[in-house]
């Protein structure tokens, strides 16, 4: 049975004049961005007046935000990506900080009430439903909460399973397209990327759950697990690296406590070959943040690692991830949802990497004190493993001198004996400590 939704159909400026004055509109985001209403949508514009855009990230439209446009749409970012990173810092886009867990009870209880959702789905199956595809964690929760749903129906959205459908009967208006999902290619692991993730790898066991963050890191730690054996994947986002893992025999998930022989995930971000990977694909289930997210759902799972970057971390402990100091960068996104989960699970291990530096090693990215208006996204007293190229340390239970003297054993060496002197000045070592 193949389900008539042709009464639905409208088209893309027909849907995008469903938007009115003052209306909070949901946009999904990340490789699912409805580009062709979007596209409908700016081009209106100049008939709008005080219409709220909220999405998390997203890679299309490119750097399309202008003070002209500003005098239309307020857009909100949850998180901020590289084509909303100037809009925002130049005032014409807000941000929401909020971690992921938190952001579908905005819509739930009423804090952020959507009057719209505009989606982008696969075509409705034979009992009627069409998958969210590569992006569910936010958006189904926030089309649950809106009073309007608009979809671009489209048959290059892969059939992802999971908690990942809506029903024909809940869309609006519908808007038949058919174009490829953008891609976000994979790149070579820098050499400084491996080195760091080669002092992760070795803390990793076998029969491990991975979440995995978004950078460079994250992808050179799976490619150092090549040796291991039945890994698994909880993660609120995963990308071409994972497919390649599975196909390599090294993630079953075969030891995962909770959906055994299942990746679980919010969103996919990577190549049309994962998307197709994921098509139609039992191992895979999507499911809502609000789920994926849970710290207490998260930590179910035994040998949970999670595996996150940061810009800066202070000789305490503190943890800056979202922004450089007021400017705002990025976001909270997963990052303590997923150290505490993995914190408290059974031998589990949560890790902040990042280089030792910045700016062709002429900053120091181990600090004395995090930049002014910067933000602390995991605080001193939640964070575990900090690695850098130059090894791991655990700050979990130390006392502020020795996390102190653990911190400077990784930070660069150019960079340790003002470390020092600042750590000796502010009494958090003391005065006989020397370097070795």
């Amino acid at each position: 049975m193949t389900f008539d939704y042709r009464h639905k159909l409208i088209s893309p400026e027909a849907a995008a004049a469903k938007i009115l004055s003052g209306d909070r509109v949901f946009l999904t985001g990340n490789c699912s961005t409805p580009q062709v209403f979007l596209r409908a949508l700016l081009d209106r514009a100049p008939e709008l007046e005080d219409v709220e855009i909220v999405q998390l990230l997203t890679f299309e439209p490119k750097d399309f935000m202008t003070p002209e446009l500003a005098e239309h749409f307020r857009f909100n970012q949850m998180f901020i990506g590289p084509n909303m990173r100037g809009a925002v810092q130049a005032g014409l886009a807000d941000f929401t900080p909020v971690p992921l867990s938190d952001m579908p009870r905005l819509f739930r209880l009423g804090k952020l009430p959507l009057d719209v959702s505009v989606i982008h789905v696969s075509p409705p199956d034979d009992h009627g439903f069409c998958s969210y595809g590569v992006e569910v964690g936010v958006t189904k929760t926030a089309t649950e909460c809106a009073r309007l749903v608009i979809a671009e129906i489209n048959p290059h959205v892969p059939r992802a399973l999971g908690d990942s459908f809506i029903h024909i009967s809940s869309i609006d208006y519908a808007i038949d397209v058919s174009y490829e999902l953008p891609e976000i290619l994979p790149e070579e692991p820098s050499d400084l990327q491996s080195q760091i993730a080669r002092h992760i790898s070795v803390l990793i066991p076998d029969g491990a759950t991975l979440q995995l963050g978004i950078g460079g890191i994250p992808d050179a730690v799976l490619r150092q697990l090549t040796d291991h054996h039945d890994l698994g994947i909880h993660s609120e986002l995963f990308s071409d690296g994972v497919m390649h893992m599975i196909e390599a025999g090294v993630i079953t998930n075969a030891r995962k406590n909770l959906h055994r022989g299942k990746v679980i995930a919010g969103m996919a971000i990577g190549t049309r070959a994962l998307f197709r990977f994921i098509d139609d694909n039992p191992m895979f289930e999507m499911h809502p943040t609000e789920y994926v997210n849970d710290p207490f759902v998260i930590a179910q799972n035994d040998r949970m690692i999670s595996i996150n970057s940061a810009i800066e971390v202070d000789l305490t402990g503190q943890v800056c991830a979202d922004s450089i100091g007021p400017k705002f960068y990025s976001g909270v996104g997963g990052q303590l949802d997923f150290v505490r989960g993995a914190s408290h699970a059974r031998e589990g291990k949560s890790f902040i990497a990042l280089p030792s530096t910045a700016r062709n090693d002429t900053l120091s990215r181990i600090v004395p004190q995090l930049k002014p208006g910067a933000g602390v996204v995991t605080p001193r007293a939640e964070v575990h493993y900090i690695v850098t190229e130059y090894g791991a340390v655990d700050l979990w239970g130390m006392t502020i001198s020795q996390r102190v003297k653990a911190l400077i054993s990784i930070a660069h060496p150019d960079f340790r004996e003002a470390l020092t002197a600042y750590a000796r000045e502010q009494h958090y070592l003391p005065q006989i400590y020397a370097l070795g």
